[in-house]
């Protein structure tokens, strides 16, 4: 089955080999393909980051769908217990002093994605979305384990707290005020992502670990 080329003529701007030369093709890519790129560019509205996991994909996957591992790889997110929602957890976030952060965690197994639905202070808007992906290293790189890939999309709440009465107090940081740093920061957690999950399965021993509290205080 084909698509009939002229059910795209009124479409502006696009380029397909039927309209556009392969000399053509090359000149705008190289248009597009600079030295160097400004980070604003780059990571102003999406921030995404990957790396090659020596564990294997089911492992990895499995371990990044309990949402209580967080507290192993994560930087800042910690004592993570039920919040009478189902689903929904409720732990501290030490970025900040005393800001509660609030995770529900949405996993498809046959695609191998983790996405981390999470909101500071209150559990009703997940605003804050982590996607993450659990890709057969076999598949792609041609060499064992996996590799993970973790998108950001920036919310507008980033810019602006939109509860801002329910902060722990006047003046605490916002979590969009480290947007700038997301990908340095996301990098030095896949890192810890990536040391714990090799370091278990190099061991001989289960990558997950039970989670330190299994029902709501």
């Amino acid at each position: 089955m084909s698509t009939d080329p002229s059910m795209l003529a009124d479409i502006a701007g696009l380029l397909r080999v039927e309209s556009t030369g392969q000399d053509e093709m090359v000149a705008r890519c190289r248009e597009l393909t600079l030295p160097a790129y400004p980070h604003q560019q780059v990571y102003g509205t999406y921030c995404t980051i990957q790396d090659h996991v020596d564990c294997p994909p089911e492992q990895v996957y499995d371990y990044l769908r309990q949402g209580h591992h967080l507290e192993e790889w994560t930087y800042s997110l910690r004592d993570f217990e039920p919040s009478g929602v189902p689903g929904l957890w409720v732990g501290f976030d030490r970025l900040a002093e005393d800001t509660r952060i609030y995770c529900r965690t949405v996993a498809n197994p046959d695609a191998m994605t983790v996405d981390y639905h999470c909101s500071w202070d209150q559990g009703d808007e997940l605003w804050m979305i982590y996607l993450m992906r659990v890709i057969p290293a076999p598949l792609v790189l041609g060499r064992p384990g996996s590799v993970v890939t973790w998108t950001n999309c920036r919310h507008p709440h980033y810019d602006r707290n939109p509860y801002p009465s329910l902060a722990a107090r006047p003046g605490r940081p916002w979590v969009g005020d480290y947007w700038d740093l997301f990908y340095a920061g996301h990098t030095v957690e896949m890192g810890n992502l990536k040391a714990i999950l090799e370091h278990r399965y190099a061991a001989g021993v289960p990558v997950n670990v039970p989670p330190a509290r299994a029902v709501a205080r």
